[in-house]
């Protein structure tokens, strides 16, 4: 069932927000990344193709992808958060954080110019056999059309090879000016709210005696009670963590490491409780091998003798795992 936030669907929001800020991300990064034509000094000339021409060309490509596949992505927001489902909410926020920012910096620049081209052939396609009511299996598609596809997809490819080598320029730049310079306080937030809500969710197992992680089955006469009693001393948790960790206070350290055992034991008794209550409750296995991967991570992660490589090939490593899961749920879709 699709989650919901005041009668609107989330899924659907999620989508109807990405319509809106792809085209406008687009525009800004073409307009103030500083991009420059390979081929050509001419100022008058980089103002039209780069400044112009490329962030209205890729932004219709992603306006018409998003809109044809409105529902799909909607369906695999929705399949997908049922999937990760079992990985704890506090290592949603970051890692999902990680992995949409990964997304951004080598996916979405690479995969933007193969959608522009399969967009701009399927949007000739379709204006070239509008009138075509019955498609069968030996339906041959016309000449006209392919040839219309084809130089349909001649502006979109012009693009690409015009600015695809300053496609690396802003990957290089956002890694190691904007990411890496962040991770430190990134970690400083994810794992205060990670030992907040661990513990959180530890005190509800002596109020419900049941799944508190995902509140499946409260009863509704104390649900609304305890979840903002808990809510609060989360908050307050919370501060006081970040408090510690941003004042470099040793003792910070403990908490950490209480925090990771209390979702330990949480995930257990969730995991244990869920299937003996609910067939088949939360057991997709990437839902259970991202949950792992995430939760090891976190353990790498604080402790000091690792390197800065492994932190980071970690975040890769789980972002990766996080596309991969949401791509495949995309493509099993219908």
């Amino acid at each position: 069932m699709s989650k919901e936030i005041k009668g609107f669907i989330v899924s659907r929001l999620i989508v109807l927000a990405s319509i809106i800020l792809v085209p406008t991300a687009i525009f800004l990064i073409y307009n103030f990344a500083g991009f420059n034509l390979w081929y050509s000094d001419d100022l008058v000339l980089k103002a039209i193709i780069i400044n112009i021409l490329c962030p209205i060309i890729f932004s219709v490509s992603w306006l018409f992808f998003l809109i044809l596949f409105i529902n799909r992505f909607a369906n695999t927001l929705d399949d997908f958060d049922r999937t990760i489902s079992v990985v704890p909410s506090r290592l949603k926020f970051f890692y999902g954080i990680n992995a949409v920012y990964i997304l951004c910096i080598f996916i979405f620049p690479l995969i933007t110019p193969v959608i522009s081209i399969l967009s701009f052939a399927s949007m000739a396609w379709r204006l070239t056999t509008i009138k075509k009511e019955v498609w069968d299996e030996d339906t041959k598609i016309s000449k006209f059309t392919w040839i219309m596809m084809v130089l349909a997809s001649i502006l979109p490819i012009f693009c690409t090879v015009s600015v695809i080598p300053e496609f690396f320029v802003l990957t290089s730049f956002l890694w190691n000016r904007i990411w890496l310079p962040l991770l430190p306080y990134l970690f400083m937030i994810s794992y205060s709210l990670f030992t907040a809500l661990a513990i959180g969710s530890f005190v509800l197992l002596f109020y419900n005696s049941g799944i508190s992680e995902y509140e499946q089955f409260w009863s509704e006469s104390s649900k609304k009670q305890r979840f903002w009693n808990i809510k609060i001393l989360e908050i307050i948790l919370f501060a006081f963590f970040l408090f510690l960790d941003l004042g470099d206070f040793e003792v910070i350290n403990l908490f950490y490491y209480a925090g990771f055992i209390f979702i330990i034991i949480i995930s257990i008794v969730n995991f244990i409780q869920g299937k003996a209550k609910v067939k088949g409750f939360k057991s997709h296995i990437f839902g259970y091998l991202i949950a792992t991967v995430f939760i090891g991570s976190n353990v790498l992660f604080t402790t000091e003798e690792f390197s800065e490589l492994l932190r980071i090939w970690s975040l890769l490593i789980s972002a990766i795992l996080y596309i991969f899961v949401f791509f495949y749920t995309f493509f099993q879709n219908e």
